[in-house]
């Protein structure tokens, strides 16, 4: 089993930056990917970013250039900084990993419960 904290979500300016954090414990071998999504009211789920365990990354069209997401291997932790917030980033947050518990384990998808994000003067 897996467990997901995130944190770093809140109520900030449009214009603002705010940085997001995902932390996952348990057992794990390796985590193949970290990323974000995010859901709005009466929208779909949606990539925010994601990154693989050798770094390679990819970014939803809509915040390509404003947000930029990192990792650290050794702490199993995904950040997703994010600056030039526009109201239209209000959702809430989820963190996803893609989790292997034991080397040749088929790869297991993982959630967090979500942050709530909301971008409004």
């Amino acid at each position: 089993q897996v467990h997901i904290v995130e944190s770093g979500g809140g109520l900030v300016q449009p214009g603002g930056s705010l940085r997001l954090s995902c932390a996952a414990s348990g057992t794990i071998f390796s985590i193949y990917a970290m990323g974000w999504y995010r859901q709005a009211p009466g929208n779909q789920r949606e990539l925010v970013a994601v990154i693989t365990s050798g770094g390679n990354t990819r970014y939803g069209e809509s915040v390509k250039g404003r947000f930029t997401i990192s990792r650290d291997n050794a702490k199993n932790t995904a950040y997703l900084q994010m600056n030039s917030l526009k109201p239209e980033d209000t959702a809430v947050y989820y963190c996803h990993t893609r989790v292997i518990h034991i080397l040749g384990d088929p790869i297991y998808d993982y959630w967090g419960q979500g942050t709530q994000v909301t971008v409004s003067s």
